[in-house]
């Protein structure tokens, strides 16, 4: 047991495998909407780092972007397909890290199915812009930390907790295995 959770009297830690770790993912990443989408090997300004808006989470567990093909993403990808992605929901809970893999397709009916009008703040033509193209970045494995009943009893246990000098924290972790 981590230093940090000593005082813990309840589980909370769990390791998710397969279809529950996926799921995981979905309603983790339903919350938060976006991440930081990291690239190996950068070329860019930002250190092989930005922020992105995830367009879907099918059910394999894949996450799926829009980009640029002229973008440095799509070129740093291009020599390594290697990717982390980092996800916050909340100022307290829903963290996620993904680490995985990445490809870039060009798969118009894609793209149209991903397609959403504020895009064009983007991809000037709209959904036929040339330059559009997919991301499908595939999880390898995962770590989460969010909490098992919501926000609000979460801060009822830690502000209890406080009261009482006692450790009521709320709080799961884990692993993610795909």
């Amino acid at each position: 047991m981590d230093s940090i959770n000593k005082q813990q009297p309840e589980q909370n830690r769990r390791d998710l495998d397969g279809a529950e770790a996926v799921k995981r993912v979905q309603d983790m990443v339903d919350d938060a909407t976006s991440c930081f989408f990291r690239t190996d090997g950068a070329i860019g300004p930002s250190r092989g780092v930005r922020p992105m808006s995830v367009r879907e989470v099918d059910d394999a567990g894949h996450l799926w972007f829009l980009s640029a093909s002229d973008s440095y993403k799509n070129r740093e990808l291009a020599a390594s397909s290697a990717v982390t992605l980092h996800f916050q929901a909340g100022a307290h809970a829903g963290f996620l890290e993904l680490e995985g893999r990445a490809e870039v397709l060009t798969d118009r009916a894609r793209i149209k199915e991903l397609w959403n009008f504020m895009l064009r703040t983007w991809f000037t033509e709209g959904e036929d812009d040339p330059r559009i193209t997919v991301i499908r970045f595939v999880p390898e494995r995962g770590y989460y930390w969010d909490n098992k009943h919501g926000n609000a009893i979460a801060g009822a246990k830690v502000a209890v907790g406080a009261a009482l000098g006692k450790t009521l924290d709320d709080s799961i972790e884990g692993q993610l295995r795909f």
